[in-house]
């Protein structure tokens, strides 16, 4: 297993042997932030905090904020983005007013402006808002013309009537308290402890959970400052209290040096617009999990008690949507800190695990299936995974899983093959035997695509679905895939059928691997091509997460630089979709999360370094060009490799690899291709 340090020693890694770049430059925070085409916002934020500052809008979509909307209501202090249901987070709104009191009537935008962890507006009322936001702590820096003003804060509000309660006391000119909400999709209840401080106050009308800041009339320029703790209140006003010297402008400074330093994990080099699209995605897959532990170690579990460990802890969980994508990327970019997050996934087994959230969660959640899928990765690729102190847990988890409809039973056999990997001898055979039972259910639900229901989304009580996108789902055993298909022959005809005929879903995650299955198939080659259609040039969708078919198509680029990014009703899902992204745009992909093997496809850049812990790995691309998506060669530290997939050691280990690219199919490395196999312990 991984050698590792103390949690202080275990962050300040991050920023050792690595390059840092203006990186911070190339993001646009506001990508994906308008209708529904990514559910994201530009709030203030930083890397795997909670802690997130934006304006909430009108009208008020489900991320509180729209690039569209002139009308701002105020400014709230978290949101999960990217994620679905009717929005989630929205704490604390907090309102700059002119006048003796607050008219609820909404400001009007001039203009705005942001980057990673700043946002700037201006208001025709003659008011300007500056935040910035580094870990826990926040400041707003307010102006103002002469004359009366003050700010309102509601400290009941949420999204969506998510507020559940909220005890606190004004002490010391602070105001001190906990506040519990409801998490992502109104399921479990998270705390926040916060302690906020105000200048320049000179009156103060309370009326429960509302208040109302009166400042002096000379005053043209006061601060709101905010900190958040997963722990308790002490811990928040510490936080704030440790920041007491530092002003907005330093805040700021700060918090871009931060960002700088994660997104210098990976470096390209290529098309400058490329280059931006491609550091504004990566930036969305570094909001979520959220960073819960203090400084000394100490952290609250979901059983609701405090706890204590040398290493940092993570929550904000949103594991079905981003385990495919999301975390395998984290563990390539940050495998210096990776060790906390399996740790943090491995405590939900020893807290108190839910599907989606519970009644003591630490942070705002959304759900944690396939959670074993994330240990059993993390073990193959090195991590500690306490399996001795979770044994008994996991076993009771597995009484959760659902085998009541054909899309459930597919995930459920997943998980099941999972549990036969951890486990050895009966344990095993017993949990490997059950997933196996998939054939059944794939022959009876999925063989048969003539009957006529199979295009329609949700049909047989599936979750946001069709039978064609649900039937590529189990990537445990694609050579039995293969077999239930009819054979390879057949196999690639129904690929192509379903890729041909644009029954692929990139609004959702469920047939998210299904490119990969190509490498399966009688036509490997159409991967490599595959994912840089997806990725790079226009497609035509028909299915939406709405649950629907639409008649007419979306034909657009799905990834663009800009408000309107995704496919119509695609949310980013906590870094799921960008994280696709990503990993298609350095060339490589998971094909089975559960086994440490990645597929190659050619990179979006001539050259692509990955930080990787202080053994950079330097992907070079011969003969780039956006017509060359063929591999015709891959080399290792100058020694052929023979094959178009990688071993995680081999990546680990660091080095050059160098891909070929050709603008012509090729037949290089297709004899000894990995595929899955569920006989054969570590694939085929």
């Amino acid at each position: 297993m991984k050698n590792y340090f103390s949690g202080f020693f275990l962050l300040s890694l991050l920023y050792l042997h690595m390059n840092v770049w203006a990186q911070s430059e190339k993001v646009n925070v506001f990508l994906g932030s308008s209708g529904d085409h990514g559910q994201l916002s530009p709030a203030a934020s930083s890397p795997f905090h909670q802690l997130s500052i934006v304006p909430q809008t009108l009208p008020t979509l489900h991320m509180g904020y729209e690039y569209l909307a002139k009308e701002i209501v105020g400014f709230t202090h978290n949101r999960f983005e990217g994620v679905g249901c009717k929005g989630s987070g929205g704490l604390i709104l907090v309102k700059p007013f002119l006048g003796d009191k607050d008219t609820k009537i909404p400001l009007q935008k001039r203009g705005e402006k942001a980057s990673p962890g700043s946002y700037e507006i201006e208001f025709k009322e003659g008011i300007g808002a500056k935040i910035a936001v580094d870990g826990n702590f926040g400041i707003h820096e307010y102006t103002f013309p002469k004359g009366k003003k003050g700010l309102s804060i509601d400290l009941a509000h949420a999204f969506n009537g998510a507020f559940v309660n909220n005890k606190y006391e004004i002490k010391d000119g602070l105001i001190l308290g906990a506040l519990r909400a409801k998490t992502t999709c109104n399921v479990g209840i998270y705390t926040i402890y916060y302690a906020i401080s105000l200048n320049h106050v000179v009156d103060m009308a309370v009326e429960g959970d509302k208040l109302r800041m009166h400042l002096a009339d000379n005053v043209e320029k006061s601060e709101f400052r905010i900190a958040f703790s997963a722990v308790d209140i002490a811990y928040a006003r510490k936080t704030l209290e440790d920041h007491n010297t530092i002003d907005y402008a330093r805040l700021k400074q700060k918090t871009v040096a931060n960002w700088d330093r994660y997104l210098s994990a990976i470096q390209v080099e290529g098309d400058p617009e490329r280059e931006k699209l491609f550091y504004s995605l990566f930036y969305r897959t570094m909001q979520s999990p959220y960073k819960i532990s203090e400084a000394d170690g100490k952290y609250r579990g979901t059983d609701g008690e405090i706890h204590q460990d040398e290493l940092p802890r993570f929550h904000g969980w949103a594991i079905w949507d981003n385990y495919k994508t999301q975390l395998p990327l984290l563990e390539l970019t940050f495998p210096q800190y990776y060790q906390a997050i399996v740790s943090s996934v491995s405590d939900l087994y020893r807290y108190g695990k839910y599907d989606f959230a519970g009644p003591h969660e630490p942070a705002n959640s959304v759900r944690t299936e396939h959670a074993a899928v994330v240990l059993l990765d993390a073990k193959g690729k090195g991590y500690e995974i306490h399996l001795d102190e979770i044994r008994d847990s996991l076993i009771k988890d597995t009484s959760r899983f659902d085998f009541s409809k054909p899309d459930k039973y597919l995930e459920a056999a997943y998980d099941m093959w999972t549990m036969s990997q951890l486990f050895e001898g009966e344990e095993s055979d017993h949990y490997f035997n059950r997933a196996m039972t998939y054939k059944k259910v794939w022959e009876k639900h999925f063989k048969d695509l003539k009957r006529n229901d199979v295009d329609r989304m949700s049909a047989r009580d599936m979750y946001q679905g069709t039978i064609r996108q649900y039937r590529w789902n189990v990537p445990f055993d694609v050579s039995g895939l293969v077999k239930l298909a009819g054979g390879k022959t057949a196999f690639t005809q129904q690929l192509d059928d379903f890729f041909d005929n644009h029954y692929f879903n990139r609004a959702n995650e469920p047939d998210m691997q299904s490119p990969t299955l190509y490498y399966a198939s009688a036509k490997p080659w159409r991967y490599q091509s595959l994912v840089h259609e997806l990725a790079l040039d226009t497609v035509i969708q028909y299915y939406f997460n709405d649950n629907s078919r639409g008649i007419d198509a979306h034909i657009d680029r799905i990834y663009k630089n800009e408000p309107k990014a995704f496919v119509r009703t695609m949310d980013d899902d906590a870094g799921a979709m960008s994280g696709w992204f990503v990993m298609t745009a350095i060339g490589l992909h998971q094909p089975l999360v559960g086994e440490p093997i990645y597929y190659l496809n050619v990179p979006f850049f001539s050259k692509v370094t990955l930080a990787n812990n202080g053994k950079p790995l330097v992907i070079k691309v011969l003969n780039f060009s956006d017509r060359n998506r063929y591999i015709k060669s891959v080399k290792l530290n100058g020694k052929d490799l023979g094959r178009v997939w990688m071993k995680h050691e081999e990546l680990a280990a660091g080095g050059e690899l160098v891909i070929e690219a050709s603008n012509q199919s090729t037949t290089y490395g297709f004899d000894s291709i990995w595929i899955s196999n569920a006989n054969i312990k570590g694939g085929s």
